[in-house]
């Protein structure tokens, strides 16, 4: 039977917590366990997204799911984004070190969750999502597989897309983009492109892939219009040893939409199921 252990509070000291999500089959000890990573506007129970843990776990894996501390959620609210103080505040290092505590969490805690392995840890990211699991796979032994969906090669070209915008940036200390979905103008303090050019040499995804000594999946749709399928092409070029699957009509979140009110998920997950458990098991 599929357990769901829902928003467990990883608390520490001088940073905002983090919700993570367990869920695991009850009937297999030690799963090997995959940690799903959300992308940019993005959250651990957005639209079929719980649809794809959950279908992993009846296959045997262990699946942990989390809200990336500065997404703009809350403790009390962890869909949609009621703290855009926090969101504004986010940049990549501190996804990698939430990602850090996600990880060490699932390994101290595993006495108290005898279903998980965080010997065996898969990371599985989407779009921005993707490409902190590919950094953090290249500098963390504890990971054993990378799996990207629409994952994202370059966080450069995403910050400014001109001079005058970054002098504009600097000035008045903050810019706006708007989300499409709630409507909310969510905010981008300076912070974020002077955080980024501080660790440049670590955020640069070329790099990172280039590193990588473990197996790699790259799952792209081909009806992608938010990350290129040339991303993609270029990820499996970089990568030493990297898959690629391309799913004919998929778009950036594989026919999934927020809120998903369909006890079943996109015909497109299907494929995804079948692509991440083949990969991890061979």
């Amino acid at each position: 039977m599929v357990v769901f252990d829902l928003n467990i509070t990883i608390e520490s000291t001088n940073r905002k917590p983090i919700l993570v999500d367990l869920i695991f089959n009850n009937s297999v000890e030690s799963a090997p366990l995959i940690i799903f990573c959300h992308g940019y506007k993005g959250f651990k129970d957005w639209g079929a997204w719980p649809l794809l843990c959950e279908s992993l776990a009846k296959s045997g894996f262990s699946v942990l799911k989390f809200n990336f501390s500065h997404n703009g959620g809350t403790s009390n609210q962890p869909i949609d984004f009621p703290d855009l103080e926090a969101f504004g505040n986010n940049n990549y290092t501190k996804e990698l070190e939430d990602l850090e505590r996600v990880i060490s969490w699932s390994e101290k805690n595993h006495a108290n969750h005898p279903n998980i392995n965080p010997l065996e840890i898969t990371l599985l990211g989407h779009s921005r999502g993707g490409g902190i699991a590919t950094l953090k796979a290249a500098e963390d032994t504890r990971v054993k597989n990378v799996i990207t969906l629409a994952g994202v090669s370059d966080f450069k070209s995403r910050l400014v897309f001109s001079l005058k915008e970054l002098e504009k940036w600097k000035e008045t200390g903050v810019r706006f983009v708007e989300n499409s979905r709630t409507k909310q103008q969510m905010p981008h303090y300076y912070q974020f492109y002077k955080d980024f050019i501080a660790n440049e040499s670590r955020l640069t995804i070329q790099t990172a892939v280039k590193k990588l000594k473990i197996p790699f999946l790259i799952i792209h749709g081909d009806a992608d219009t938010s990350v290129s399928i040339n991303e993609a092409l270029a990820l499996h070029k970089w990568s030493l040893s990297g898959q690629l699957v391309i799913i004919n009509g998929a778009n950036h979140v594989f026919g999934s939409s927020h809120p998903w009110k369909l006890s079943n998920a996109p015909p497109y997950f299907h494929q995804i199921h079948n692509e991440i458990i083949n990969f991890i098991n061979n």
